[in-house]
């Protein structure tokens, strides 16, 4: 077997959580109230956009630089294995930042966060379907009977999306594929090009790394369908957090991409800059996640 295929199946059996003992799940102590001569450990948690360790290569860089324009408080990034863990944490209301997806977003809502910035430019938020150049996949129609893999069935761009444009085309995404939920968006992406699924569903930032990271499995696959654009990813503060420190980090985003260095830390995040946002502009989501449990499928699954 070759030595990148070798290497490949390890990836693709680690990324989907094959071992959940061994699974990388970042958990950080912190402490609401410190001693006067402390500073205070706030948790920045960002949804499985990557592996465990790819996210916390791309967004420490932002997180080291931010702790530097803070007062009296310093930020740690959290990572977290799969979509379900990540999600328990906002039921539980455990970190005082979030990066969710627009989903996740309505969700934290509802547990006392709100929006500060958007992250990212919206008209890069859209589902992508990646399938091998020799798989002979021309419409959506060649893929009954086939599996396609998802991050998970939360994933916004990278499921709910997907499956609202394959029903579009004339599907039955509960009948007509196998949906498997594989845990990230490497893992959607690494099962095509292992051919264990037909099509892999995931959105443009991952897609950029992987070709990034992987050229030689890239040059095999190809994008073959995309969704209309939505909202992207929002930033979010739960609402015990001092607002001289909500306003901190959100001037620090918003400003990020005018300074050279921020440009080199949006770059490695694959994102163009942070835009002003509030709870009403996810409204949108909203209405398109009803339209979804009323055509498709319920978003969490029963």
């Amino acid at each position: 077997m070759k030595p990148f295929l070798t290497l490949a199946l390890l990836v693709v059996i680690t990324l989907t959580g094959c071992d959940q003992n061994n699974s990388t799940d970042t958990t950080l102590s912190y402490s609401q109230t410190p001693s006067k001569t402390a500073i205070t450990v706030y948790r920045f948690a960002v949804h499985p956009l990557h592996n465990p360790q790819k996210l916390i290569e791309t967004y420490q860089p932002m997180i080291n630089e931010l702790n530097q324009h803070l007062d009296g408080a310093r930020i740690e990034l959290e990572a977290s294995r799969d979509y379900q863990v990540y999600e328990d944490k906002i039921d539980r209301r455990e970190p005082a930042f979030l990066l969710p997806n627009p989903w996740q977003t309505l969700v934290a809502m509802e547990k006392g966060y709100r929006v500060i910035v958007m992250a990212g430019n919206p008209n890069d938020f859209k589902g992508i379907f990646i399938v091998r150049k020799d798989g002979n996949i021309h419409t959506p129609q060649d893929l009954v009977g086939k599996i396609v893999a998802y991050p998970s069935p939360t994933a916004l761009a990278a499921a709910i999306m997907p499956q609202y444009f394959l029903y579009q085309a004339g599907l039955n995404i509960n009948k007509d594929i196998q949906n498997n939920y594989v845990g990230s968006q490497e893992s959607s992406i690494m099962n095509v090009y292992l051919g264990s699924a037909t099509a892999g569903a995931t959105w443009p930032p991952p897609w950029r790394a992987f070709k990034k990271d992987n050229p030689q499995a890239a040059a095999q696959l190809e994008v073959i369908w995309q969704t209309e654009p939505l909202l992207n990813n929002s930033v979010m503060v739960r609402d015990d957090v001092p607002p001289t420190l909500a306003e901190q980090v959100r001037k620090y985003l918003l400003n990020l991409h005018q300074r050279n260095q921020g440009q080199q830390i949006l770059a490695g995040m694959e994102t163009e800059q942070f835009y002003a946002a509030d709870n009403a502009r996810y409204d949108l989501v909203r209405d398109y996640v009803k339209r979804f449990e009323q055509d498709v499928r319920l978003v969490r699954q029963p």
